[in-house]
Order: C-alpha cells, then sequence, then structure tokens
C-alpha cells in the first residue's frame, strides 16, 4: 500500500472549512480517484495547538497508482476545489511501498 499524504499548516487567519472538506472535498477525491488505484482517505484534525490544521492520508494500491491518479484528467477538478475550503496551501508528500 502506498500513502499520499497532504497536510494544511497552521496559519495566523488562516479559512479552512472542515465541514465542506469532510462533505464535499473528500468525496470528490474518493469518486475521482477511485478508478486509478485510490483505496481509502483518513481525515485527521489536530488535538489541541499543532503546527497543522489538518491533514489527509490517501491510501493507494502502490505507488504506480498514484502517479496514475496525479496524472489523471480528474486531478484539476480536485486542486480547483482547494479554494472552496481553504485558503492554505497544502504540503503533500508520499509514504509506504
Amino acid at each position: 500500500m502506498a500513502t499520499l499524504i497532504v497536510s494544511y499548516p497552521a496559519q495566523e487567519g488562516a479559512r479552512f472549512d472542515t465541514a465542506y472538506y469532510t462533505g464535499t472535498h473528500i468525496p470528490l477525491v474518493e469518486r475521482l480517484w477511485t478508478a486509478h488505484g485510490f483505496t481509502q482517505a483518513e481525515v485527521l484534525f489536530p488535538a489541541g495547538e499543532q503546527p497543522w490544521k489538518a491533514a489527509v492520508l490517501l491510501r493507494f494500491a502502490s505507488q504506480a497508482a498514484i502517479d496514475a491518479a496525479l496524472a489523471s484528467p480528474d486531478t484539476p477538478e480536485i486542486l480547483g476545489d482547494v479554494a472552496k475550503f481553504t485558503d492554505i496551501a497544502p504540503v503533500i508528500y508520499r509514504a509506504g511501498d
């Protein structure tokens, strides 16, 4: 299994709509990337003061599946949706496999 980790650093005065993120954005990711080997999303919100506002662990069948999802024609729709719930630039990295 491979994981794409997307985190949102905490920033003074930044906007992050948790309801939109969990109710709309994550389902969009699931719908558009499942065909490319996406298997599961685990959303994390910090307890107490942390250096990040939110994070998600996006699980894929393999690193090749992550590559396929990121290269898919659906990815611009996912990236374009980010502005609807936050003004924080996400930090993205990989783990696993």
